[in-house]
């Protein structure tokens, strides 16, 4: 009975410890799994804070401190400005026909003491010439219309005469609000600035409301020029689009912006949904989007699509300050990148676009063969997803060497929303619809005005006078 019961314990003082053992390694496995998934973890935000401009689509002014310099070319070791040499680009000077006064100075006194009398001013070659540009005095010209009453002789009524066409309904002149409108969206003056400046410079007094007023009234004769460079963009053989950032009322919007070689239109949305982008280009879109690689645009077939290569080399860039394979693959498509704008830039020079398919089809099969490499099997995981979404979009890497007007890089769009990136952190965006509005009109125009290279005052002047004159307003193209 004893040895019975000596085995009994023991029988079960074993049991205890294998259910002791095995609660420690499911502890121990559960543990090392939490290990794994932070140590994941960690290194996932490692490569966040290592995300700067160079590696990521994070604006310059928000890199974080530390981040490595911008790359910029060798120095040559030259001293600035121009060198030894090098031809001059001095101011030239104006044709005759292009001055407003000639005044003619004479000497007075020799050098050797002999005074000239009227009767010696006889030019004895040609004279020196100096030009001098100034302001005149500049006021704003205000005038008043008197609209003077007669009575009647017959039925003894009153009668007022009517306001000439060509004279505007309010209290401002169509040349005086288009530099208001100019100087608001095209020079980026606040309100308080720019009452200020009318004031400083052409002795005219507004209130910031007027100024407000001035800007809605000139989108409102706007709204048909938007219309068509809206149809403008919808039947381009080839735009470029981007998005960014915008402001209502502090909440957050997204400023949509498409260009084409002579137009620019932008429109505020409620987010960066594809259905934004489809309504800005329009459901039967058939020309070439360049853009980046944001989801939004992956509706569009490839095959009509140019991918932005400067967006590449920012990926590249991540993966080529990874470690091992990651490493290796950043670096290789690093190279092709490279190799591939050199041929571009050939290719502006010569103009040769079969020399330019021939130089890229290498490019294209070593970089097929690394995305293939770089997308199978789970040792790649650094790598899957850049190349696998890739070799998604393969057609649109390589449409810029066969379509003309078509560019590897979406610089078009990052240029043209340049200026209204800062509109918006001067101004903080818009405070209501309305002026959402606005300013998708106003900056359209500056923009398309700024291809074409137009003068904007001037074509928001003849769009301000033909509103006054209720004639048709003239398109922007």
């Amino acid at each position: 009975m004893e040895r019975a019961e000596a085995e009994a314990i023991y029988e079960q003082g074993r049991e205890a410890a294998v259910g002791v053992l095995l609660a420690l390694s499911a502890r121990i496995d559960a543990q090392d799994a939490q290990i794994a998934k932070l140590v994941a973890r960690v290194e996932e935000l490692e490569r966040r804070l290592s995300r700067n401009s160079q590696n990521s689509s994070t604006p310059p002014s928000q890199d974080p401190p530390g981040a490595p310099e911008r790359k910029r070319g060798k120095r040559s070791g030259r001293k600035q400005g121009g060198q030894p040499g090098h031809p001059g680009h001095g101011r030239p000077l104006f044709a005759r026909g292009e001055l407003d006064r000639v005044i003619d100075h004479w000497p007075e006194r020799c050098g050797c003491g002999h005074c000239f009398s009227d009767e010696e001013r006889n030019p004895c070659g040609s004279p020196a010439r100096h030009q001098v540009a100034e302001l005149p005095a500049i006021a704003v010209e205000l005038v008043e219309h008197r609209l003077q009453r007669l009575r009647c002789p017959e039925c003894g009524e009153r009668t007022t005469a009517p306001l000439p066409v060509a004279v505007p309904a309010g209290a401002f002149g169509p040349r005086l609000e288009a530099a208001v409108a100019t100087l608001s969206v095209r020079n980026r003056l606040s309100r308080r600035d720019l009452v200020e400046l009318l004031d400083e410079l052409f002795g005219c007094a507004l209130a910031t409301g007027t100024v407000d007023a001035i800007l809605q009234r000139t989108a409102a004769a706007l709204a048909a020029p938007y219309e068509s460079l809206r149809d403008e963009i919808q039947r381009a053989a080839s735009v470029n689009v981007d998005e960014t950032g915008w402001r209502l009322r502090g909440g957050k919007r997204t400023l949509w912006g498409a260009f084409s070689e002579q137009a620019a239109v932008f429109r505020i949305a409620p987010d960066r949904h594809e259905r934004e982008a489809r309504a800005l280009l329009g459901e039967r879109f058939a020309g070439i989007v360049g853009s980046d690689r944001w989801w939004a645009y992956n509706t569009l077939d490839p095959a009509n699509r140019q991918v932005c290569w400067s967006h590449l080399i920012r990926d590249f860039t991540f993966h080529a300050e990874g470690s091992a394979a990651q490493k290796q693959f950043g670096e290789a498509g690093l190279a092709i990148a490279k190799r591939l704008f050199e041929s571009w830039e050939q290719f502006q020079d010569d103009g040769d676009r079969e020399a330019l398919i021939i130089r890229v089809a290498p490019l294209k099969r070593e970089l097929h063969a690394l995305l293939l490499h770089g997308s199978q099997g789970k040792r790649q995981k650094r790598t899957w997803g850049l190349a696998k979404n890739l070799l998604k979009i393969w057609p649109a890497l390589w449409t810029f060497t066969t379509v003309p007007g078509v560019e590897p890089t979406n610089n078009a769009a990052e240029r043209g929303l340049r200026g209204a990136v800062i509109y918006r952190k001067l101004s903080l965006g818009s405070q209501s619809h309305a002026g959402e509005r606005m300013i998708e009109r106003l900056l359209s125009v500056s923009q398309t005005c700024r291809l074409q290279r137009r003068s904007l005052f001037a074509y928001l002047a003849d769009v301000l006078t033909a509103k006054a004159r209720d004639d048709p307003v003239p398109l922007p193209i």
